[in-house]
């Protein structure tokens, strides 16, 4: 069941939002060669405690996992593709890192992503992440009251295939609001004019994986968690949370 949100409830998501950009930036500034994964996710955590509001990664468990994650960031290293959970490992030159984050205020939540290179960049590094970046810029505009989920699956799965990068089939975008999963899901490929309409006061989270190698093979991780791609090859991961509305899509995780 898809709840549609009235214009009140979707400003106090953005507030929610507005900590989650709040914490992915301030791990992304302290982000560097040589600081563990674990400093980020306190670097967050400290975000949240400040603003009052508390995470919905952290103890979360969904049917297919061995434990409840144990952090409030996802990091994801290289040719890790999403839900990496923070450890020791020290970040070193020239690293692929996706950070996924998540906030929960006033009853509402907020969800995002965002990929960088740590040091000397590699330039394919940076084109990988400027195609995921661009595919969900592409899923949002697709984002209008009238238009149908496929739209938006369509329009981010086009630009990935463009780039001529693998995309995970079984995980994308969700709906979101009391809780950070819910309907409808939101696929990262899919065929125009398919699915749910969109409707004013649906909100989404839109959020591109793709895949350097320009396979869509993945395997979990021995940690229950990680996702990883089966060449090695690097990922980058891009999320939004989007209110639909009748004037145009509002990106609710924006700073």
């Amino acid at each position: 069941m898809v709840e549609l949100k009235t214009d009140t409830s979707m400003d106090a998501m953005r507030e929610a939002g507005r900590v989650v950009a709040q914490c992915l930036a301030a791990a992304r500034e302290h982000a560097a060669v040589g600081v563990s994964l674990l400093e980020l996710d306190e670097v967050a955590h400290e975000v949240l405690r400040e603003a009052g509001a508390t995470s919905p990664f952290l103890g979360y468990r969904p049917s297919f996992a061995p434990t409840p994650f144990p952090a409030v960031l996802c990091a994801s290293v290289n040719d890790a593709i999403v839900h990496g959970i923070p450890d020791g490992y020290r970040l070193r030159d020239g690293d692929l890192v996706s950070l996924d984050c998540g906030a929960q205020l006033g009853g509402w939540a907020g969800d995002s992503a965002i990929s960088f290179t740590v040091g000397t960049p590699r330039p394919a590094d940076l084109t990988l992440i400027e195609t995921t970046e661009r595919a969900l810029e592409a899923g949002i505009a697709a984002a209008v009251v009238g238009n149908r989920i496929g739209d938006i699956a369509h329009a981010v799965g086009t630009v990935g295939r463009a780039g001529g990068y693998g995309i995970p089939q079984d995980f994308g975008g969700h709906g979101i609001g009391r809780r950070m999963h819910e309907d409808p899901p939101v696929p990262n490929e899919g065929r125009a004019g398919r699915g749910m309409r969109l409707r004013h006061g649906m909100v989404l989270a839109i959020e591109p994986m793709l895949i350097s190698g320009g396979k869509d093979d993945y395997h979990e991780a021995s940690d229950g968690w990680t996702l990883r791609t089966n060449d090695r090859s690097r990922a980058a991961h891009a999320e939004h949370t989007v209110a639909i509305t009748d004037a145009g899509p509002r990106i609710l995780t924006a700073l």
